[in-house]
């Protein structure tokens, strides 16, 4: 029973590395862009909030595959078919949360404004010191959110990661997957513990949210 949840938690923690490594630019782009291309670009990026995850997996699967194009190149640099592997399942995790960590970044880019990046400028801060300096430590809440968010959500993602990872034990089966092979074999006991550690969780999550949202707006100046 603990594999698929030592399983989750390794997914988690790596999609929600991969997930600050990518969206961050992302959020920084979206929020200091005047592209009119940018609204178009954010509701791309906010799709999996609305599409099923059934349909975002399936095309994922469609994507990663052999005849894909993701997986074609993939097989051309001489690499494994992703479908079904740990790293096919961090890649659709990564795309499903990915507006749970750019939007709350992307917010607190904003809410920072521009004055305090115009302040740095005219004191001689280069762009990337502005950037590392001032937006990120301006923007702490907004991370800290997408954080915590992007790993709470890939923890529980269900219809993603069955899609593209089946359910292979030690691989691809992580704990929303075992919850829904315990209930389909009539497992009860087993799929209460795994049920109510998940409950549990999620409200530990939230609270930590709030409370650590709090304890910032109490240190921002």
């Amino acid at each position: 029973m603990i594999e698929p949840v030592l399983l989750s938690i390794k997914l988690a923690f790596v999609s929600t590395l991969v997930l600050l490594v990518v969206g961050t630019p992302i959020a920084w782009w979206l929020a200091r862009s005047r592209s009119l291309w940018k609204e178009a670009v954010a509701s791309v990026v906010a799709l999996p909030l609305v599409l099923p995850p059934t349909v975002l997996g399936f095309y994922l699967l469609i994507a990663l595959g052999p005849r894909g194009p993701l997986g074609r190149l993939v097989e051309a640099m001489g690499g494994e078919p992703l479908p079904f592997t740990f790293t096919g399942l961090v890649i659709g995790s990564v795309v499903y949360s990915l507006p749970f960590v750019v939007q709350p970044i992307r917010n607190a880019f904003e809410a920072s404004g521009e004055r305090p990046l115009e302040v740095a400028a005219t004191l001689g801060a280069s762009p990337l010191d502005r950037f590392f300096t001032v937006a990120l430590p301006l923007a702490r809440s907004g991370f800290l959110t997408g954080t915590i968010l992007g790993f709470a959500h890939t923890i529980g993602e269900f219809g993603v990661v069955l899609m593209i990872g089946g359910s292979i034990p030690g691989e691809t089966r992580v704990l929303s997957v075992a919850i829904y092979e315990h209930v389909e074999a009539l497992e009860w006991p087993q799929a209460h513990w795994l049920a109510g550690g998940m409950l549990a969780f999620s409200f530990l999550v939230i609270l930590a949210m709030t409370l650590a949202n709090r304890r910032l707006g109490e240190l921002r100046p």
